[in-house]
């Protein structure tokens, strides 16, 4: 018998927004992923504040993120790159990267499938 799944609809501010303990003034809400019957990606949304950011740090997953406001630099291995909304990036699994803001909100979504993940700073962090 095939899978079936029920669709999920709600409005994002609906998620609860958690404390990312490895960043600073970083918040993550999950708007789609095994709990809403989504089987393979997880949807997710970043809020910085002001001095927020992510240390330069390792996942066991890709990232595929889009820039929704605010402004950033972000290191992905030994590039440096200032993002604004619209802005697309790919974080391939592995890679160092991390997150400095620059224009208070940075708020970006971040699509990563439904996989175990495991979020390991950087030597020197």
């Amino acid at each position: 018998m095939p899978d079936v799944h029920t669709p999920f609809v709600a409005p994002a501010d609906s998620a609860a927004a958690n404390v990312v303990a490895a960043g600073t003034s970083a918040r993550m809400q999950v708007l789609v992923g095994p709990d809403q019957g989504a089987p393979n990606f997880v949807l997710r949304r970043f809020i910085m504040g002001a001095g927020g950011g992510m240390p330069f740090h390792t996942n066991e997953v890709e990232h595929e993120q889009y820039v929704l406001r605010g402004r950033a630099r972000i290191r992905i291995g030994d590039d440096v790159h200032e993002v604004k909304p619209d802005t697309t990036l790919y974080i391939p699994a592995g890679v160092p990267h991390s997150y400095e803001v620059l224009e208070a909100p940075f708020e970006f979504l971040c699509v990563v499938p439904n996989a175990p993940d495991r979020i390991r700073l950087a030597e020197g962090c």
